[in-house]
């Protein structure tokens, strides 16, 4: 019994309200303590101190167990609270939810508004789950010629040989993602953390609105392990940034006319694409790809405009090369979900790029 009261008080801590079995354990522990009915001086402060309550609320507990206890010979020390005690909680119709636009759904602030309640209560609601947020995003509108090369493109990734039984897919560890994004050299605001000696760092460029970005291609492919789950190839064809040597048409403070700067490309026309995969891609798959593969290595990449034809005959005569045998393939227009680089890569990247970033990249 002393160990469950024990257990009970450790519980009660920090509490204000005890229910009837908190308030008799917490008179049974004094009990103990007692000796003919009179406790021993800073029994109660003690016990007050350890459930962090006022010594008040243990010294009534104590006060009316041993009252009663007195009159019956049975200690009762239940609250006198007849029904549900404290504020009232509101009660909100969450039907009129529905009948509130969107647009007056996007913040607590103004959907508080309109159900006429404050947005403390709105918040526990939400706290509670009775009110679910949701994060929605843009989706790229797809018409019936758009779903139709989806289905088509989904087929062709099934197994020819499993049609008959149990379809599968195909497990695309001949396929390589490709994909562009622009990148900002740097951020207009940064957030450092200094020590209060340490001297604030100095950013300049000649315009805040006009700063230098360039735009890189990612490759990647599927990794490989094997049946001790040691890896293989780990996937990571490489990262080839959109840039040119050109000589410096004037001296400066910083180096001397005709020097060679990395200058970034502004424009990534059909050539510059196809001369990206020719002497960058191509020979990173040819340098990581495992030879004990299939023989078809497919590049997968969008229908942006400056993308090479899968048929364009400078890219073939390359891929053809080292024995490699390596083709162009488009996806589904309006499709980014099915290339991983928009899935999970590209994006998070986009977040976290910085100066540091591009200066590995150019190097």
């Amino acid at each position: 019994m002393s160990d469950l009261i024990e257990t009970n008080l450790v519980q009660l801590k920090s509490k204000k309200i005890f229910t009837n079995a908190e308030r008799q354990a917490i008179f049974e522990t004094l009990l103990k303590q007692s000796n003919n009915g009179k406790l021993k001086k800073g029994c109660i402060s003690d016990l007050a101190t350890r459930l962090s309550v006022n010594p008040k609320t243990i010294r009534r507990i104590w006060q009316r167990g041993k009252a009663s206890q007195d009159e019956n010979s049975v200690a009762n020390v239940s609250q006198k609270y007849p029904k549900h005690v404290g504020r009232k909680k509101v009660q909100i119709d969450f039907n009129k939810i529905l009948e509130i636009p969107f647009r007056r759904r996007t913040n607590i602030r103004s959907l508080a508004t309109a159900l006429n309640v404050a947005k403390s209560t709105l918040h526990r609601r939400i706290k509670e789950g009775a009110i679910r947020p949701h994060s929605n995003a843009l989706k790229p509108y797809l018409t019936m010629e758009n779903k139709k090369a989806r289905l088509r493109f989904c087929l062709s990734m099934l197994e020819p040989s499993s049609f008959n039984s149990n379809p599968t897919f195909k497990g695309m560890f001949n396929y390589v993602h490709i994909d562009e994004k622009w990148f900002y050299m740097s951020k207009d605001s940064e957030k450092y953390y200094l020590l209060p000696q340490e001297q604030e760092p100095l950013r300049t460029c000649k315009s805040k609105r006009f700063i230098t970005k360039v735009m890189v291609l990612a490759a990647v492919a599927r990794p490989r392990f094997d049946s001790s789950r040691n890896q293989q190839f780990d996937g990571k064809i490489g990262i080839f940034p959109f840039t040119c040597k050109e000589p410096a048409k004037r001296s400066s403070k910083n180096r001397v006319a005709g020097t060679l700067e990395t200058k970034p490309i502004l424009s990534v026309t059909k050539d510059v694409m196809r001369s990206c995969l020719i002497q960058k891609v191509l020979p990173a798959i040819r340098a990581k790809w495992p030879r004990d593969t299939e023989d078809i290595v497919f590049i997968q990449q969008d229908n942006a405009r400056p993308h090479i034809d899968p048929n364009d005959t400078e890219f073939l005569e390359a891929a053809s090369s080292d024995g490699f045998n390596i083709h162009l393939s488009y996806q589904p227009p309006n499709s980014p979900d099915m290339n991983v680089l928009d899935l999970g890569f590209l994006e998070p990247f986009n977040h976290y790029s910085s100066k540091k970033h591009f200066q590995l990249l150019l190097s």
